[in-house]
């Protein structure tokens, strides 16, 4: 019998000035037209704080260090399949901000954390109202939403 096996994702928080980074989403094929955090999945044998670095720089153009990262939420996420995303906020970060995938990502914006999109991925606006509220564990269900 194959174990059970969970896919693990990474999320960056990233907050300046009580706002916060979203990028829309577009030729993904999930939630396009939506706005999301700096993320992805970890690519195996690399930790929570690699690939939220990799990913960051993948994405944003931003180089954090691993000493600069905190997680702050985990979320137990049933979907298509079950998952676990880690929200990592950063205390600083180097680079300017820059669209690195424009072929997945239509545009990096800022927005203020009590006027958020009403088209945000629903896990990632519940994720950031925890975060504000200082909950670091969560479950969602996002399966009828598919």
């Amino acid at each position: 019998m194959e174990r059970f096996k969970l896919t693990p994702a990474v999320f960056l928080l990233l907050i300046e000035n009580k706002k916060i980074l979203l990028l829309k989403r577009k030729n993904t094929g999930y939630m396009d037209g939506y706005y999301s955090l700096v993320a992805g999945h970890l690519d195996g044998d690399e930790t929570v704080k690699a690939g939220m670095i990799r990913e960051a720089f993948e994405e944003a153009n931003i180089i954090i260090e691993e000493k600069d990262l905190e997680v702050s939420l985990v979320m137990h996420r049933f979907s298509s399949d079950e998952r676990v995303d880690f929200f990592l906020t950063v205390k600083s970060y180097c680079g300017e901000l820059k669209n690195n995938e424009p072929e997945k990502c239509e545009k990096l914006e800022w927005f203020k954390l009590d006027e958020l999109p009403t088209n945000i991925v629903p896990n990632v606006r519940e994720a950031i109202e925890n975060y504000l509220n200082c909950i670091t564990f969560a479950e969602f269900d996002d399966r009828e939403l598919q």
